[in-house]
C-alpha cells in the first residue's frame, strides 16, 4: 500500500479494514487480522497497528475476545451505514 502523506498511517489502515467489513471480506463475529498480520501487510510499525484496532473498537466495529483475537462486532455494517448516512447529511 502506498500511504498519503499527509494522512496518519493508522487512518489509511483504518480506512481499508472498513472497507473489507463493509465489502464482506471479514463478515461478522469473523475474526479480523492480528496486530501482527496488519504489522507485516502494511509495513507499519506496531504502535501504529495497535491504535488502529483501539480505534475500530472505539467506533465499535471489533471487539477483542482475550486469547483468541478481533473480531467484526454483530452490528458493524449497521455503524458504518449510520456512520456514512451521519457523514452524507453533514457535507
Amino acid at each position: 500500500m502506498e500511504f498519503e502523506p499527509d494522512v496518519p498511517r493508522w487512518r489509511q489502515v483504518a480506512v481499508v479494514i472498513r472497507s473489507r467489513i463493509e465489502d464482506g471480506t471479514y463478515a461478522p463475529r469473523t475474526r479480523v487480522p492480528s496486530v501482527i498480520q496488519i504489522i507485516a501487510e502494511f509495513g507499519i510499525a506496531s504502535a501504529t497497528a495497535q491504535k488502529v484496532n483501539q480505534n475500530l473498537k472505539k467506533e465499535g466495529l471489533i471487539y477483542t475476545e482475550p486469547g483468541l483475537g478481533s473480531f467484526v462486532a454483530r452490528d458493524a455494517l449497521d455503524i458504518l451505514r449510520n456512520a456514512r448516512a451521519e457523514e452524507e447529511t453533514t457535507t
